[in-house]
């Protein structure tokens, strides 16, 4: 489980593409914290290390992943979010971030204003129902509140301050770029239940 709460800017440095799955190698301050099995979210998705050497890590990423996320776009050079497991004996600053992006958006707007910056995003339709004004929603890995909701266009706005323009990726998106998107997993829980107490009766 994660937070939502960027630890660092990585960045990969290399990337063995195949039919079915990559193999990602990402320079990160966080390796020197992590054994090989851990768990680390990267642009929101958690991956497990498979090999530790100094600063690198490397991940395996399944077919499964790539479809669902935006990692298949990454190459050497690309900055990512990353973000190491949660411990229980920490402060939750986000929100619940499982890790598992639920589908991909894509930036409408990224304006930049006095002291923060405008961010729209449209989701996925199938995924606007689990958004909700003053809920969270985590993009690329980061936990952010929802500041505006347009439903027939599936258009999300947020508002990204200072702090998160400074530590994430997020502040150079541009128009038409691809993020990852993972709802509140509390919502698609009570859709869950709800509908399996409409079944029983």
């Amino acid at each position: 489980m994660f937070t939502g709460l960027v630890q660092d800017l990585a960045t990969i440095r290399n990337v063995e593409r195949s039919a079915q799955s990559s193999v990602i190698t990402i320079e990160t301050a966080l390796a020197s914290q992590m054994q090989i099995g851990d768990s680390i979210s990267i642009n929101g998705v958690c991956l497990t290390a498979t090999k530790i050497e100094g600063s690198l890590i490397t991940v395996d990423v399944m077919v499964q992943t790539l479809k669902l996320s935006n990692l298949g776009n990454l190459n050497v050079g690309s900055q990512v979010n990353a973000e190491l497991a949660t411990r229980a004996d920490a402060r939750l600053g986000g929100h619940i971030v499982q890790g598992h992006v639920d589908g991909v958006g894509q930036v409408v707007t990224n304006e930049p204003g006095d002291k923060w910056q405008r961010f729209a995003i449209q989701i996925p339709p199938q995924l606007k129902k689990y958004v909700v004004n003053q809920g969270s929603i985590c993009v690329d890995g980061v936990s952010l509140t929802v500041g505006e909701i347009e439903d027939s266009k599936s258009l999300v706005t947020l508002w990204l301050i200072p702090e998160t323009l400074a530590k994430t990726t997020l502040g150079a998106r541009k128009e038409g770029d691809q993020v990852n998107i993972e709802v509140d997993v509390l919502a698609k829980y009570v859709e869950r239940l709800m509908t399996a107490q409409r079944d029983v009766q």
